[in-house]
């Protein structure tokens, strides 16, 4: 039977403002960044969630709370979490490597994760949610890397940046994934 994952990023925060490398530090929602969780919010509305997650990183949760209420009972789940980036953490993006290619491993030195790190994690986070039996529909809100390295299990590397806008998830972009047989298939991306 089909089931249906709702993966979400969280809305604008104060790095993503300033441009600063931001995966397992936190920084809190801009004005911005709540009006979009609130827009998000009135575009999944009507559809009957029966779970919610929410990475550990606050500006996930408190998007989660702005899309379907602070009364909502959720579970925060570190494999949700956005790449570790290591002494990087809330350095400019101009220090980022240039290439998307170089980011594979850059980052393991400098205390970080690997891509191919964060799609496994966020991988088995996922299937975990999924292979629950009373999970029919849920949402979870994560980070836009996350989202984009859960992406590659399931479709090219290409396709992935395709679907991506300006090579990145805009703000509150919920991907939408059916589920079955412990495959995730991208049915769209909701902006």
């Amino acid at each position: 039977m089909k089931k249906t994952f709702y993966l979400m990023r969280h809305g604008q925060t104060l790095f993503n403002v300033r441009r600063k490398i931001q995966g397992a530090c936190d920084s809190p929602l801009t004005e911005q960044g709540i009006i979009q969780a609130k827009e998000a919010g009135e575009r999944l509305k009507g559809i009957n969630f029966d779970h919610f997650y929410s990475s550990t990183a606050e500006r996930a949760s408190d998007t989660l709370e702005l899309v379907v209420g602070e009364s909502i009972t959720y579970q925060r789940l570190k494999g949700l979490k956005e790449m570790n980036f290591g002494t990087f953490e809330g350095e400019s993006e101009d220090l980022n490597p240039k290439t998307p290619e170089g980011y594979k491993d850059f980052f393991v030195p400098y205390g970080g994760e690997s891509q191919e790190e964060v799609k496994q994690r966020m991988k088995e986070t996922c299937l975990g949610i999924m292979e629950k039996d009373d999970h029919q529909i849920v949402l979870a809100v994560s980070h836009a890397g996350a989202c984009f390295h859960f992406m590659r299990n399931w479709i090219t590397e290409e396709e992935a940046k395709q679907a991506m806008v300006n090579g990145a998830f805009s703000n509150c972009a919920i991907c939408k994934y059916e589920y079955e047989n412990k495959q995730f298939n991208l049915v769209e991306i909701i902006r």
